[in-house]
């Protein structure tokens, strides 16, 4: 009986490779509260990426949690409802509404042209995801964000190691860019993220309260949360560093051979990859037409049966969950792009360790069933 194939797995390096820091750990007997792997995997991993400032977290939604505290974000916030409801729910643990505006159907991230018509006094932010690693027209929304005295705040969940035309880092855009770790991402430390800002001020902010806001033994300056990566998560995190760079090779190579093979099946649109972007191949979406013989659902299930298992990346909106759907910018007439999009996407089986007999398997599925 052939095997299951799942959406994704996590790549882990060699575990007599890793063996010598848990040895360290516990002969150090430091297991957390910024202890020697923690400082050093923050400062490698920001010389990797090519940013300023950087503090890591114990989760991406923590991190994303707390950077809304750092920015003292109140009020309304814009956002996309086409993201892990992650995005929405660190917005509202902090007492934030979310307002959701369409999504751009060329780049599937938040449309900037629908940003301003729903700003209002209560509007202090906009909480833009890069959908899959794709960019967000950035230069228009810090433009937005500019003249209408807004903070940016950027979900990169997807966009660890993604660099812009000029080589800049995508994740250094943006007052705050913040960066998932989970088993799920193209770079994980079992759990785990990263915020990334501009300055030091507010990395210090960011680092006092994910440390229940301790600024010293004795001083406690605001009510924060334990949010700090632990040293067994950053000791991984360290060795993730070596290989990352095969790791993202790797899946290149997986992207384009499912590309080659599902260029020329009717009714699947594949999205492009903007021209010149260092991109890390974090999923293979499949957009499935009219005109394909099966509708999304219908070829979703068949792969089940075969033992494949895609994932409807992202499928319901995130403002069709009963705690959102409520909300006046929830409806599905202010969302037609984010709706159609979200009823025809499929993400493949895409990770490093994904076998050419396994892929062939999801390829010869998908292509069977575009015969009809």
């Amino acid at each position: 009986m052939n095997k299951e194939i799942y959406v994704t797995r996590p790549f882990l390096p060699p575990l007599e490779e890793f063996l010598p820091s848990l040895e360290k750990i516990w002969e150090n007997k430091i297991l957390t509260n910024g202890g020697p792997f923690h400082q050093q995997f923050e400062d490698e991993l920001a010389k990797f990426l090519g940013v300023p400032y950087l503090s890591l977290f114990t989760s991406g939604t923590l991190a994303l949690i707390t950077s809304l505290q750092a920015l003292r974000i109140t009020g309304e916030v814009i956002t996309t409802p086409f993201t892990f409801v992650a995005t929405s729910h660190a917005l509202t643990w902090n007492g934030v509404k979310p307002v959701f505006v369409d999504i751009d159907k060329a780049t599937l991230t938040i449309d900037p042209l629908k940003i301003e018509a729903a700003i209002t006094p209560l509007t202090t932010a906009i909480l833009p995801v890069h959908v899959y690693g794709l960019p967000c027209a950035t230069d228009e929304i810090e433009r937005i964000a500019e003249v209408y005295g807004l903070k940016v705040i950027y979900d990169a969940a997807h966009a660890f190691g993604v660099r812009l035309r000029n080589g800049v880092s995508l994740c250094a855009v943006g007052d705050i860019s913040v960066l998932s770790f989970h088993a799920t991402k193209v770079f994980t430390t079992f759990e785990g993220g990263a915020v990334i800002c501009q300055d030091a001020k507010t990395k210090r902010r960011l680092d006092d309260l994910k440390n229940f806001g301790f600024v010293d033994e004795v001083t406690n300056v605001a009510p924060g949360i334990n949010a700090k990566m632990n040293e067994m998560q950053a000791a991984l995190g360290l060795l993730q560093l070596r290989y990352i760079g095969g790791a993202l090779n790797r899946r290149a190579e997986i992207f384009q051979r499912y590309r080659e093979a599902f260029a020329a099946v009717a009714g699947l649109r594949l999205h492009p990859i903007p021209e010149g972007l260092s991109y890390n191949y974090s999923y293979f979406p499949i957009f499935v037409e009219a005109s394909f013989p099966m509708t999304r659902d219908e070829l979703y299930d068949s792969l089940r049966k075969q033992g494949i298992f895609g994932r409807r990346y992202f499928y319901p909106l995130v403002s069709n969950f009963p705690m959102y759907r409520g909300l006046p910018s929830a409806a599905a007439s202010n969302l037609p792009f984010a709706t159609d999009i979200a009823n025809r996407v499929l993400c493949l089986p895409i990770y490093p360790d994904l076998s050419a007999a396994d892929q062939d398997r999801v390829i010869k599925a998908v292509t069977t069933a575009g015969k009809g």
